[in-house]
């Protein structure tokens, strides 16, 4: 049909596109670009992304372990597909990420650092006010970031359409460095992303955080 023969050259441009924009921590500004729109792609299996260049996984478990034991508060935010427990896999996946907070808590120096586990329960908008003390809302994520002075994170178990809200609304907003644990295909609008997120990549990740404690200088 015509739209086919019309969308099969556009696909083969936005896989051959090359740009100059990165993914950032913020503030960028108030309505900061879809990565997606400037070029950013999603990696494939077996590869991540960091600042938007594609690279393998274990550059970015690397990556994401240094983030995290360099940060002042160091938080993960578990959102309702590892929260509630509707089946094994997210059973498995849920004791997964307090494994990793739980050596993220033990591998930073408690003197200058303090690791958080804030949970994302769910998407409703919490008006007039959100307790962010205890929770993270992705209709206004900046809320919980900036009450808690939180300068890494990563989200997991968040659906992909609120996570990619989320990270929108906090690079454009702070100066947060965000790592999305994906199960599906990844989030260009993190400044480092993983795809088809297992619990056994996550505690691949909470390995990489063992692995570098003592090596990474803390936050002054």
């Amino acid at each position: 049909t015509g739209v086919q023969t019309c969308a099969l050259p556009i696909l083969e441009t936005c896989r051959t596109m090359t740009t100059s924009y990165k993914v950032m921590p913020g503030p960028e500004h108030f309505l900061p670009p879809s990565a997606s729109s400037m070029g950013i792609r999603l990696p494939d299996p077996g590869q991540a992304h960091i600042y938007g260049a594609i690279v393998t996984e274990e550059e970015a478990m690397e990556a994401a372990a240094r983030e995290f034991l360099s940060a002042k508060v160091p938080t993960i935010f578990p959102g309702p597909l590892v929260l509630w427990a509707w089946n094994d896999k997210a059973a498995k996946k849920a004791k997964a990420v307090r494994h990793l907070y739980e050596t993220i808590k033990e591998c930073v120096d408690p003197k200058l650092q303090h690791a958080m586990l804030i949970p994302m329960p769910d998407y409703r908008p919490k008006y007039p006010k959100i307790n962010p003390e205890i929770e993270i809302n992705p209709n206004h994520p900046n809320l919980t970031i900036w009450h808690n002075k939180i300068d890494a994170c990563m989200f997991v178990g968040v659906h992909c359409h609120q996570a990619n809200l989320s990270l929108k609304i906090i690079r454009g907003g702070t100066s947060c460095y965000t790592v999305a644990m994906c199960a599906q295909a990844g989030h260009e609008d993190a400044m480092l992303s993983f795809r088809d997120a297992t619990a056994e990549k996550i505690g691949r990740l909470a390995d990489w955080v063992k692995k570098l404690k003592g090596t990474v200088a803390p936050p002054e």
